[in-house]
C-alpha cells in the first residue's frame, strides 16, 4: 500500500475535541487507500507544564530523569490518538519510541536520530493495521533509556520516519495554513506560497520563521522527502498549504521568495584587539565552549601601529548572538582575556537591534537583489549595523524599533506580495 506520514503539533491535538478532528483527517487518507503514520506532539502547553515540574523538583537535575517525564506527553497524545481512531473504525495502535524503536544518541535532552527499523511496524500493516500512531520528541538510548530530541523535535521525527519507510510525502498539521512571504501578523499582504525550495525553507526556518523546525528541513532536504505544511482547522485539497520540495519542482525561481525576522538579537562588539593570526579562534573558541550561538561576525581592517599602548596591528570584532544568551557571552570574553586569550579596550553590547534577512534561490542568477535591499532600507531612514550574505541570503543587523517598518518596505520592494 502506498504510505503517508502525517503529523499532528501540539496546537492541533490540544484536546479531545481537536484530537478527533485530526483523526477525521486521517480517516479521509485510509479511505483513499494509504497506510498511515501519525506522529504526535505533546497537547499544547502540556510539554511546559511537565519541564516546569522537573525544575521546581530538582534545579541541578539527572538528564535522563528529565527525558522520561517530559516524553510522557506524547505519550498520552498518541493513545488518545489511537483510541479516537479505532472508535471510528480504524484499526490503529499507538508506539512509543522504544517500541518502534526509535534509536538515538544518549544525549539526553537534545539526542539525534541514528537508525528507525522498519520492521515491528510493517509487520503489524502486514496484519491488518492502518495507522501507527507513534509519540514524537522521543526515542531510546544504546543504553535503554527514554531520550527526546529537543524543542520541536516531533517535526524531525515525522521526517525521518518518511524517510524512513520511503513515504509518499509528509503531512505537517499545524495551526498556519502553509508558508507566507512573511508573518502576516507583521505584513496584512504576506502571501501564501505553493511551493518553497528546501534551501530556502531551511533559511527561513534558521532566521526565525516559526512554521517547521531547522533539523527536520535539513534532513528532508538530505532525503528529498516532499514535505507538506497544512493547517489542522481547515479542510485539504491536494493542492492545500505549502509544499517544501527540490528546487527542481518548481517551475520559476523567484529571486526572493521570503522574508525572516528575529527580535531577539544583540549586538557584540569587542574593541582595540590585536590583529594576528589566530585571534579568531581565540575569541570564538570561548564563545563555542559557553555555549554561544554566533550569528553575524564582522572584522574591521586593521589599523597598523594604533599607538604606543596597543603595538602592532589592532581591530575590531563585532558578532551577533541571541539577547538570552548575552550574560554567557560576556563571561567568556571576560574570562578570555583574564587568562590571556585575548586583549582589548573595551566590550560593548547593544541589545536593542534587530536580524531582517531576504532568501531565496532565484538570487543565484538575478543581480541587485543587495541594491533594492538596501535602497529600500534607506528610503526609510533605516540604518545598517552589521551585514552577512550568503548564496541564497542577505541579512542586516537594524535598529529593532525599525524591524517592521524594514520588512514591511522590503516585502513591497520585492513585490513579494504577487504571485
Amino acid at each position: 500500500m502506498p504510505l503517508l506520514v502525517m503529523k499532528f503539533g501540539g496546537t492541533s491535538v490540544a484536546d479531545l475535541d481537536r484530537i478527533a478532528n485530526a483523526a477525521a483527517k486521517v480517516q479521509r487518507e485510509v479511505e483513499r487507500g494509504y497506510d498511515v503514520i501519525v506522529i504526535v506532539s505533546a497537547m499544547s502547553g502540556e510539554t511546559n507544564k511537565l519541564v516546569k515540574w522537573v525544575n521546581d523538583t530538582a534545579v541541578f537535575y539527572d538528564a535522563r530523569e528529565y527525558d522520561a517525564v517530559v516524553a510522557s506527553g506524547e505519550n498520552v497524545t498518541a493513545g488518545l490518538m489511537a483510541l479516537r481512531l479505532q472508535e471510528i473504525g480504524i484499526p490503529a495502535r499507538s508506539w512509543q519510541g522504544w517500541q518502534v524503536p526509535i534509536n538515538t544518541t544518549a544525549q539526553h535532552g537534545a539526542a539525534r536520530l541514528v537508525e528507525i527499523p522498519r520492521g515491528n511496524i510493517d509487520q503489524k500493516f502486514a496484519e491488518g493495521m492502518k495507522v501507527a500512531v507513534v509519540a514524537g520528541f522521543q526515542g531510546i538510548s544504546p543504553e535503554g533509556r527514554i531520550t527526546t530530541l529537543g524543542r520541536g523535535g516531533s517535526d524531525t521525527t515525522a521526517v525521518a520516519f518518511a524517510a524512513a519507510f520511503a513515504a509518499d510525502r509528509c503531512d505537517i498539521y499545524t495551526d498556519v495554513d502553509g508558508v507566507y512571504t512573511t508573518d502576516p501578523r507583521v505584513v496584512r499582504r504576506a502571501r501564501k506560497l505553493d511551493r518553497i525550495a528546501f534551501e530556502e525553507m531551511l533559511e527561513l526556518a534558521s532566521l526565525g520563521a516559526k512554521v517547521l523546525q531547522t533539523r527536520s528541513v535539513e534532513l528532508a532536504m538530505r532525503y528529498n522527502v516532499r514535505l507538506r505544511v497544512l493547517s489542522s482547522f481547515e479542510d485539504a485539497s491536494d493542492t492545500s498549504g505549502t509544499l517544501v520540495c527540490d528546487e527542481a519542482d518548481i517551475m520559476e525561481l523567484k529571486p526572493v521568495s521570503g522574508i525572516a525576522f528575529s527580535r531577539d538579537e544583540a549586538k557584540v562588539t569587542l574593541f582595540t584587539i590585536e590583529d594576528r593570526p589566530g585571534i579568531a579562534a581565540a575569541i570564538f573558541g570561548p564563545l563555542a565552549d559557553a555555549g554561544v550561538n554566533v550569528d553575524m561576525i564582522v572584522q574591521n581592517i586593521s589599523e597598523k601601529d594604533y599607538d604606543e599602548a596597543h603595538p602592532g596591528a589592532v581591530t575590531d570584532m563585532t558578532f551577533s548572538c541571541p539577547i538570552d544568551q548575552v550574560p554567557r557571552a560576556k563571561r567568556a570574553m571576560e574570562e578570555a582575556r583574564a587568562n590571556g586569550l585575548i586583549r582589548y579596550d573595551e566590550l560593548i553590547i547593544d541589545d536593542e537591534v534587530a536580524k531582517v534577512s531576504v532568501v531565496g534561490i532565484g538570487m543565484r542568477s538575478h543581480a541587485g537583489v543587495a541594491a533594492t535591499m538596501f535602497k529600500a532600507l534607506a528610503a526609510e531612514g533605516i540604518n545598517i549595523k552589521v551585514i552577512t550574505t550568503s548564496e541564497i541570503k542577505i541579512s542586516v543587523l537594524i535598529d529593532r524599533k525599525y524591524m517592521e517598518l524594514a520588512v514591511q518596505a522590503l516585502h513591497d520592494a520585492f513585490g513579494l506580495e504577487r504571485a
